[in-house]
């Protein structure tokens, strides 16, 4: 099994407040491997850090091997990398069939020309990307909505959506912020099959989450951050048992 994600000596400071201090971990290929921690524990910012969105102060991040510090979210996006927000990312003015198609814009191919004189090859992948796009829907539990306004369905369904706009640019590795964070429990139970379909497909996934319940049914590895250090990792039952997490997290 290789490294998906390598983390080595990952600091990051704000204005002289250590956000995260000295992690190093490893995400394999396959795996689902979740982050939890206490609130301000840096699990967000450990996310922006590994998507881009942060520059570390110091240490190593590496994607399938390759150096990815300093790569903004697109061109990870393009190395297969993508993620999803704690606060939904959502175009409210659009279908939800049109969102999904957003996420696919990294796999068309064309130019301005193409573009102008509609030509058949561009039809063509536009027809190919709405196809896509609608089976994404289905994957997800979201095809009852290809053509219904996005500003029209529920908090549930669009998160859904997210992941499906997330998988149509064909990542790797998934990135999930708080995925089950205003979810009902029917609706987190529809997550945690997500999830689990996502992994059978062969993506790695990586998420943050509130959730024990989630977690630790899903999850073939967790790492436990605090004040953003490494306090643990491991297998659920490896964390559940850890008396410093106990004291830490899962005991409040």
């Amino acid at each position: 099994m290789s490294a998906m994600i390598e983390v080595s000596g990952l600091d990051k400071t704000f204005g002289g407040v250590h956000a995260i201090e000295g992690l190093s971990f490893t995400v394999d290929e396959g795996q689902v491997y979740s982050v939890i921690g206490p609130n301000g524990a840096g699990k967000t910012t450990l996310f922006n850090l590994i998507t881009g969105f942060y520059t570390p102060t110091r240490g190593d991040i590496r994607l399938n091997g390759e150096d990815v510090v300093g790569l903004d979210p697109n061109r990870l996006a393009q190395r297969g990398m993508c993620r999803t927000f704690q606060q939904m990312q959502v175009c409210m003015n659009m279908t939800a069939l049109e969102n999904v198609m957003l996420g696919r814009h990294l796999k068309l191919r064309g130019n301005l020309l193409s573009s102008v004189l509609r030509l058949p090859s561009l039809r063509q992948q536009e027809r190919d990307c709405r196809d896509r796009a609608r089976a994404l829907m289905e994957f997800v539990g979201c095809g009852d909505y290809v053509d219904a306004d996005a500003a029209s369905l529920s908090y549930g369904v669009l998160k859904r959506l997210e992941i499906a706009r997330a998988l149509a640019a064909e990542p790797r590795i998934l990135l999930l912020d708080e995925p089950a964070a205003g979810l009902n429990g029917t609706e987190t139970a529809q997550l945690d099959e997500l999830i689990r379909k996502v992994a059978e497909q062969g993506v790695t996934v990586m998420l943050v989450e509130h959730d024990m319940k989630l977690v630790m049914g899903i999850s073939d590895r967790l790492l436990v951050i605090n004040y953003g250090r490494k306090l643990a990792e491991g297998t659920p039952d490896e964390v559940r048992n850890n008396p410093d997490v106990i004291a830490a997290y899962l005991g409040n």
